[in-house]
Parts: structure tokens; sequence; C-alpha cells
């Protein structure tokens, strides 16, 4: 009957691991929540603003391509570990622009006994992440290109990385159509019942003149 579920939450515990590491009381749990909310929306604004204004480039060089896979929070009693997982680090190699992500951080979580230390890993395969490949569709989307076409070449930026499927679905006003519809693209295998299946997923926003566009990808990347 149509039961659907993330399928990273699906996961949990078996393929797919917590990017939150603390603990806390029962009664403190919603503020460390809300700090982890706070300090993630904070590190994505800051790559935001300071994105360089690109123009029609391949993604390895244009500056739309610095996405965040995912950002691994890790408290201790006075240290905040932060860990930027990042698919082409071009405006965080810096040391200064780290220092200044540094203040920033420590602006919003309000903490005066926790320092913060914040540490940037290059992922090792970034087409074999679905929020890049998402970033990648919407870069061409904004520019004119055809989302079929955009699509197709999503999947073949696949190749590059060792995976066993892909799928990829995108809905909302297609080509400015009056009508709203959802269109599909798949290759390869992929298990989504399967709970020994790692499968990367992702659900992205495209802002277009036509209005919202919505990107779901699915990877699947192992089984073990």
């Amino acid at each position: 009957m149509g039961q659907k579920i993330n399928p990273l939450g699906f996961r949990l515990g078996t393929t797919q691991n917590h990017h939150s590491f603390w603990f806390a009381q029962p009664k403190n749990y919603s503020e460390g929540l809300q700090e982890d909310k706070k300090i993630r929306n904070c590190i994505k604004n800051y790559i935001q603003k300071n994105r360089k204004k690109g123009s029609n480039k391949k993604i390895e060089s244009d500056s739309s391509s610095e996405v965040i896979t995912h950002i691994e929070i890790q408290k201790e009693l006075d240290t905040i570990h932060v860990i930027i997982h990042i698919g082409f680090p071009n405006l965080l190699k810096k040391k200064e622009a780290i220092e200044e992500l540094e203040k920033d951080l420590q602006k919003e979580v309000n903490s005066i006994n926790q320092r913060l230390n914040i540490a940037i890993e290059k992922v090792k395969e970034p087409y074999r992440q679905p929020n890049i490949l998402a970033e990648y569709i919407a870069f061409q989307l904004k520019n004119r290109v055809s989302f079929r076409k955009a699509m197709k070449k999503a999947i073949e930026l696949t190749k590059k990385a060792d995976i066993k499927g892909v799928k990829i679905k995108i809905a909302g006003r297609l080509a400015g159509k009056e009508i709203a519809r959802a269109e599909c693209i798949k290759k390869g295998r992929l298990p989504l019942q399967t709970i020994r299946a790692k499968i990367d997923y992702c659900c992205y926003p495209i802002r277009t003149i036509y209005g919202v566009l919505g990107v779901k990808i699915w990877i699947f990347v192992e089984e073990e």
C-alpha cells in the first residue's frame, strides 16, 4: 500500500552510522539536537555565502562543486569536534576560512566552557555521493540544460565510482510545463528492501524560475 521509509534510517545500526556522537540527560536532549542543527546550518550557510560565482565550467573546477556530503559532530566535556566531509574543498583549504568559520560557530553555539575543533575530510570518491550528483543536476538545470540530459550526464559521472546501481528521480514543473510530473531514470541494481545492502540517499530541492523541483537520488554502493 505504498509504505515508504527513508533508506538511511531503515539501515541505521547496520550499514548506516550515526552522524552525531554524544550523550545527554533526557531533559537536555532537545537542546543538544538544536545545537547540532545550528552547527550544521551555520556551516552550510557559510559555504553558500562564500562560494565564488562561477561560469559554465566543469563540476571539478566550478565553485558549485564544493558540496558537503555530511557533517559529523562529536561532543566531549570540554570540546566539540566537527568533521566536515566535503567533495572538492576549494574554500576550506585556507586556514583563514577555517578560523573564520570557527568564530561564526562559536557565536552560534554560545558555549563558554566548550571549545570547537573543526576538521576537513575530502571524500575519496566524490561521484559516489548522492549530494554531489544532486548539486550537479541543480547546477545544470539552473543553466537551462534539459533535465533528461542532466540526469543522463549524472549517471555517466557515477561510472568513475565503483557502484552497483543508481536511481535518479526528479519531480515538479519539468521544462516549464504547467502540470507537474515526475521522471525517473535507473541503471543497475537497487535492492531497497535488503537491509545489508549499503544504499546512500539524498533528497534535494532545486529553485528554478518555474518553481521548486525535487530531486531524489539512490546509490547502491555495496552489499555486506
